[in-house]
């Protein structure tokens, strides 16, 4: 048991070798003891893009101690479905996610991230620099560029006052220096004496705020690139809007692509604010007791069928960089070992980079590399070892081998397996379905099997050709699809 689970695994196998099913088998025969001491510390999340686990995992939540949770994504904001607070994410994760260029895009996206929190800090040293960065923005707004109407200057300065107001810096400052919001300009010649006041709050040396993940909305952040890309032009940057066209479209790409819906929160005054805490409770199985935590379930499945490899990515990426950071700042270390179950792995942990914006596969490796001091396993099951990260297959100490045929992935494996002999390997593209070869650390001889088989199964049976295409005549074919909405043709809309 623990030179099994006590290092990464790995399960490879052609696409209908049983993959699934061992995987199922082996969680099932781990939690149905039902004479013995039930496996109550263990904690298995389960990526699961197939949506196949649910059917053989939820009924091991009868077993006595044991929990199951079924957490759904499909993209949606729906009651019930997984969410992803934005602010969760890093700053290097934004980075990634809006493909900054890293000469001239970084360092904006920086400053704006560090304004999300600084413009809802309240402490009298982040008034002083919030007042600065105001102040910034309001001379360089009317200062403005040459094409820029006196009218679009002014609104740029009246929403920056009525968006972040504070004592000094305000709309009743406009009206003392008698502003003319129709016409963008003020009462005799009354703006130097506005700009002199607002000058008086430029300070000297100030440091740029940093990104706390104190919570904001989509609408803050892009308020703030506009404030982080003022601020740039008015230190003289005079091209930096121009460079940064590309970061304000992905930006608003974004925001407004439904894909996304899960993880834009519109914070609303007395909204309940998600906490990372509460966040990781669920994502961990565990409920808080006093002081400690205890454990409430045991398997928490992360059902991400119903959403594309570019949503798994992201969401694989930050949940498995979350749990690393938690258990790295654990005290006692690695007391609570935590197993993360990666489904079809080659989808998100490739050896050539990602097609997408997050990187998956730099997490995972440095968790492979890292994860054994702290108690963090990878169970990684895939259909093309050839494709999944080198680095993350190397640190495996235990392989399950089922039929695999491709001449590159049989490469792959006599490579991480010097000594196993050749005769053994022979027989790889010849294994019948649910028969593998195990070897590793917890066998002393590379040992070919056949896994118990998996009850309930998990939804990864094969089509029953000949049962769905023959049959008598006059017999109605039923087809069962999910629902699809169609438009009503009598109202020219989805209903």
């Amino acid at each position: 048991m623990d030179d099994f689970f006590g290092g990464h695994i790995a399960v490879l196998g052609n696409t209908g070798s049983g993959k699934s099913c061992t995987v199922a088998s082996v969680l099932q025969s781990l939690f149905g003891k039902a004479d013995e001491f039930q496996a109550r510390g263990a904690t298995i999340v389960v990526f699961d893009v197939n949506g196949e686990y649910a059917n053989a995992l939820i009924p091991l939540a009868k077993e006595n101690g044991i929990g199951v949770d079924h957490i759904v994504l499909d993209g949606t904001t729906a009651d019930g479905k997984f969410r992803l607070p934005h602010w969760f994410l890093e700053q290097s994760e934004w980075e990634l996610l809006l493909q900054a260029s890293e000469r001239t895009q970084i360092p904006v996206l920086r400053t704006a991230l560090g304004l999300t929190g600084l413009f809802r800090e309240t402490s009298p040293e982040a008034l002083e620099v919030k007042e600065h960065f105001i102040a910034t923005c309001i001379i360089e707004c009317f200062r403005g560029a040459d094409g820029d109407s006196p009218v679009s200057k002014f609104q740029r300065v009246v929403s920056l006052l009525q968006k972040y107001p504070t004592d000094d810096l305000n709309m009743a400052l406009l009206q003392k220096h008698g502003a003319n919001a129709q016409y963008g300009n003020f009462a005799g010649n009354n703006l130097h004496s506005f700009l002199d006041d607002v000058r008086a709050k430029l300070r000297e040396d100030v440091d740029l705020p940093p990104y706390r993940r104190i919570p904001f909305t989509f609408g803050d952040l892009e308020e703030c690139l506009d404030f982080a890309i003022l601020y740039e032009e008015a230190h003289g940057n005079r091209q930096i809007r121009d460079y940064c066209s590309q970061l304000l479209t992905r930006f608003k790409s974004l925001r407004d692509r439904s894909e996304y819906a899960f993880m834009r929160y519109d914070l609303s005054p007395g909204d309940l604010i998600p906490t990372k805490e509460a966040f990781l409770e669920q994502i961990l199985g565990l409920s808080p007791n006093g002081n400690h935590w205890q454990k409430c379930n045991q398997i928490i499945i992360v059902d991400m069928n119903a959403v594309e490899d570019e949503i798994v990515e992201l969401v694989s990426s930050v949940l498995a960089r979350m749990i690393f950071r938690l258990l790295r700042q654990a005290e006692p270390r690695n007391r609570f070992p935590v197993h993360l179950l990666l489904e079809e792995a080659h989808r998100y942990i490739s050896e050539s980079p990602s097609r997408y914006a997050i990187d998956a596969s730099k997490i995972y490796e440095r968790i492979a590399k890292e994860g054994r001091k702290y108690g963090l396993f990878l169970l990684v099951a895939s259909q093309r070892p050839s494709e999944l990260s080198k680095a993350v297959l190397s640190q495996c100490s235990n392989f399950v081998i089922h039929r695999i045929q491709n001449p590159d992935d049989l490469s792959q494996i006599r490579q991480m397996t010097p000594f196993i002999s050749e005769a053994v390997l022979k027989r790889l593209p010849s294994l019948p379905k649910q028969h593998a070869l195990v070897f590793g650390t917890s066998v002393n001889l590379p040992t070919t099997f056949k896994v118990k088989e998996a009850k309930p199964l998990p939804k990864s049976d094969d089509a029953r050709i000949k049962e769905l295409w023959f049959h008598e005549e006059g017999r109605p074919v039923f087809i069962e699809l999910a629902q699809v909405k169609q438009a009503n043709p009598a109202q020219g809309q989805v209903p």
